[in-house]
């Protein structure tokens, strides 16, 4: 079977597609081949050598991917062969065949498409648990979300406005101001202002009578989200998912004070291997919410395994909309 290899960390462009023995399932394992990839902006990192998290050379980049089940270890009693399932990993999606633990396996709707599936997995429950756990958002409430047009984003938006929020997109350009719309974006913030500190709060202001937003979530740190402190309301919550932009800002434990503003980070892959029965509620319920039409995978383009560097070049010029997926 053939798989993406990296043998150092580098650059996408130093991957290798190669041939490899096809993998057996363990006790407790599951074998899959895989129909689809997402791509992901910490499999850049990843592959790039720069996520807090960094596997053994040589090895296979990739978080998540959809499937059928072909094989499975002893013990195995909740899947079979044949079943349709994504699977959730630390790394090694981005194979035409790979082993997963059972634990890391979601039951596909029958209706859906692996490419889909493939792309409404680590977004999605990260904008879930960033939302909901880390957030403690509840309807009614308006929540800005910043790098809008990404994968987070965007399924941050739509988990919003599905749950009976008022949903405010942070974009960094207003060429992107369509897609954060058919999104669901109730507002429109535009974080190419000239005066990012006083120009965020203020387009927030202006859209919820005065009071700021509820919650906030951010995967970009720096510069907007300085900005995106200023223009919590009372009480509000910031979740910090990420650092697209560049820098890790620095709190004032002071403005906390001032405004009884709640800081929290939100790390993915520990909900994965601390509350698996969690996510697995979680993705649950997002793929209920697909089906009655409330979500939608919003993939943007898919390619052929060999050209994973293509993809994450989409993802690290910033041109992404939604999720790039791998099509085997």
């Amino acid at each position: 079977m053939r798989a993406v290899m990296m043998e150092a960390f580098g650059a996408p462009e130093t991957a290798m597609v190669k041939d490899l023995p096809s993998p057996v399932p363990g006790p407790g394992q599951v074998a899959i081949r895989t129909r689809a990839a997402g791509v992901n902006y910490p499999d850049l990192l990843v592959v790039e050598g720069r996520y807090q998290h960094k596997p053994p050379l040589p090895f296979v980049p990739g978080k998540e991917l959809a499937g059928e089940i072909t094989a499975v270890g002893a013990g195995v009693t909740a899947w079979k062969p044949g079943d349709r399932v994504m699977a959730q990993m630390e790394y090694g999606a981005f194979a035409e065949e790979v082993v997963a633990g059972v634990d890391q396996c979601f039951a596909i709707p029958d209706a859906m498409a692996f490419g889909d599936a493939a792309a409404m997995g680590l977004v999605y429950q990260t904008a879930w648990f960033a939302l909901l756990d880390r957030g403690g958002f509840v309807p009614g409430e308006r929540v800005l979300v910043m790098g809008a047009t990404g994968g987070v984003g965007m399924a941050a938006i739509q988990l919003v406005k599905a749950l009976g929020g008022t949903a405010l997109a942070g974009v960094s350009t207003m060429s992107k101001a369509d897609a954060a719309r058919q999104a669901g974006a109730d507002h429109i913030i535009d974080l190419s202002v000239e005066n990012l500190r006083d120009g965020l709060r203020d387009q927030v202001h202006a859209v919820t009578d005065g009071q700021g937003a509820d919650v906030c979530i951010d995967p970009l740190g720096g510069d907007p989200f300085d900005a995106a402190m200023r223009a919590l309301a009372w009480c509000g919550r910031m979740v910090v998912v990420g650092f697209a932009a560049g820098r890790i800002p620095v709190i004032k434990a002071n403005y906390l004070l001032v405004k009884n503003i709640a800081v929290s980070g939100l790390q993915w892959s520990d909900y994965r291997d601390r509350t698996p029965e969690r996510m697995a509620e979680a993705q649950a319920e997002i793929f209920r919410l697909h089906a009655e039409g409330k979500l939608s995978a919003n993939v943007m383009a898919t390619y052929p395994l060999e050209r994973m560097a293509e993809a994450m070049a989409v993802i690290s010029d910033r041109k992404v909309v939604g999720k790039v997926v791998l099509e085997m």
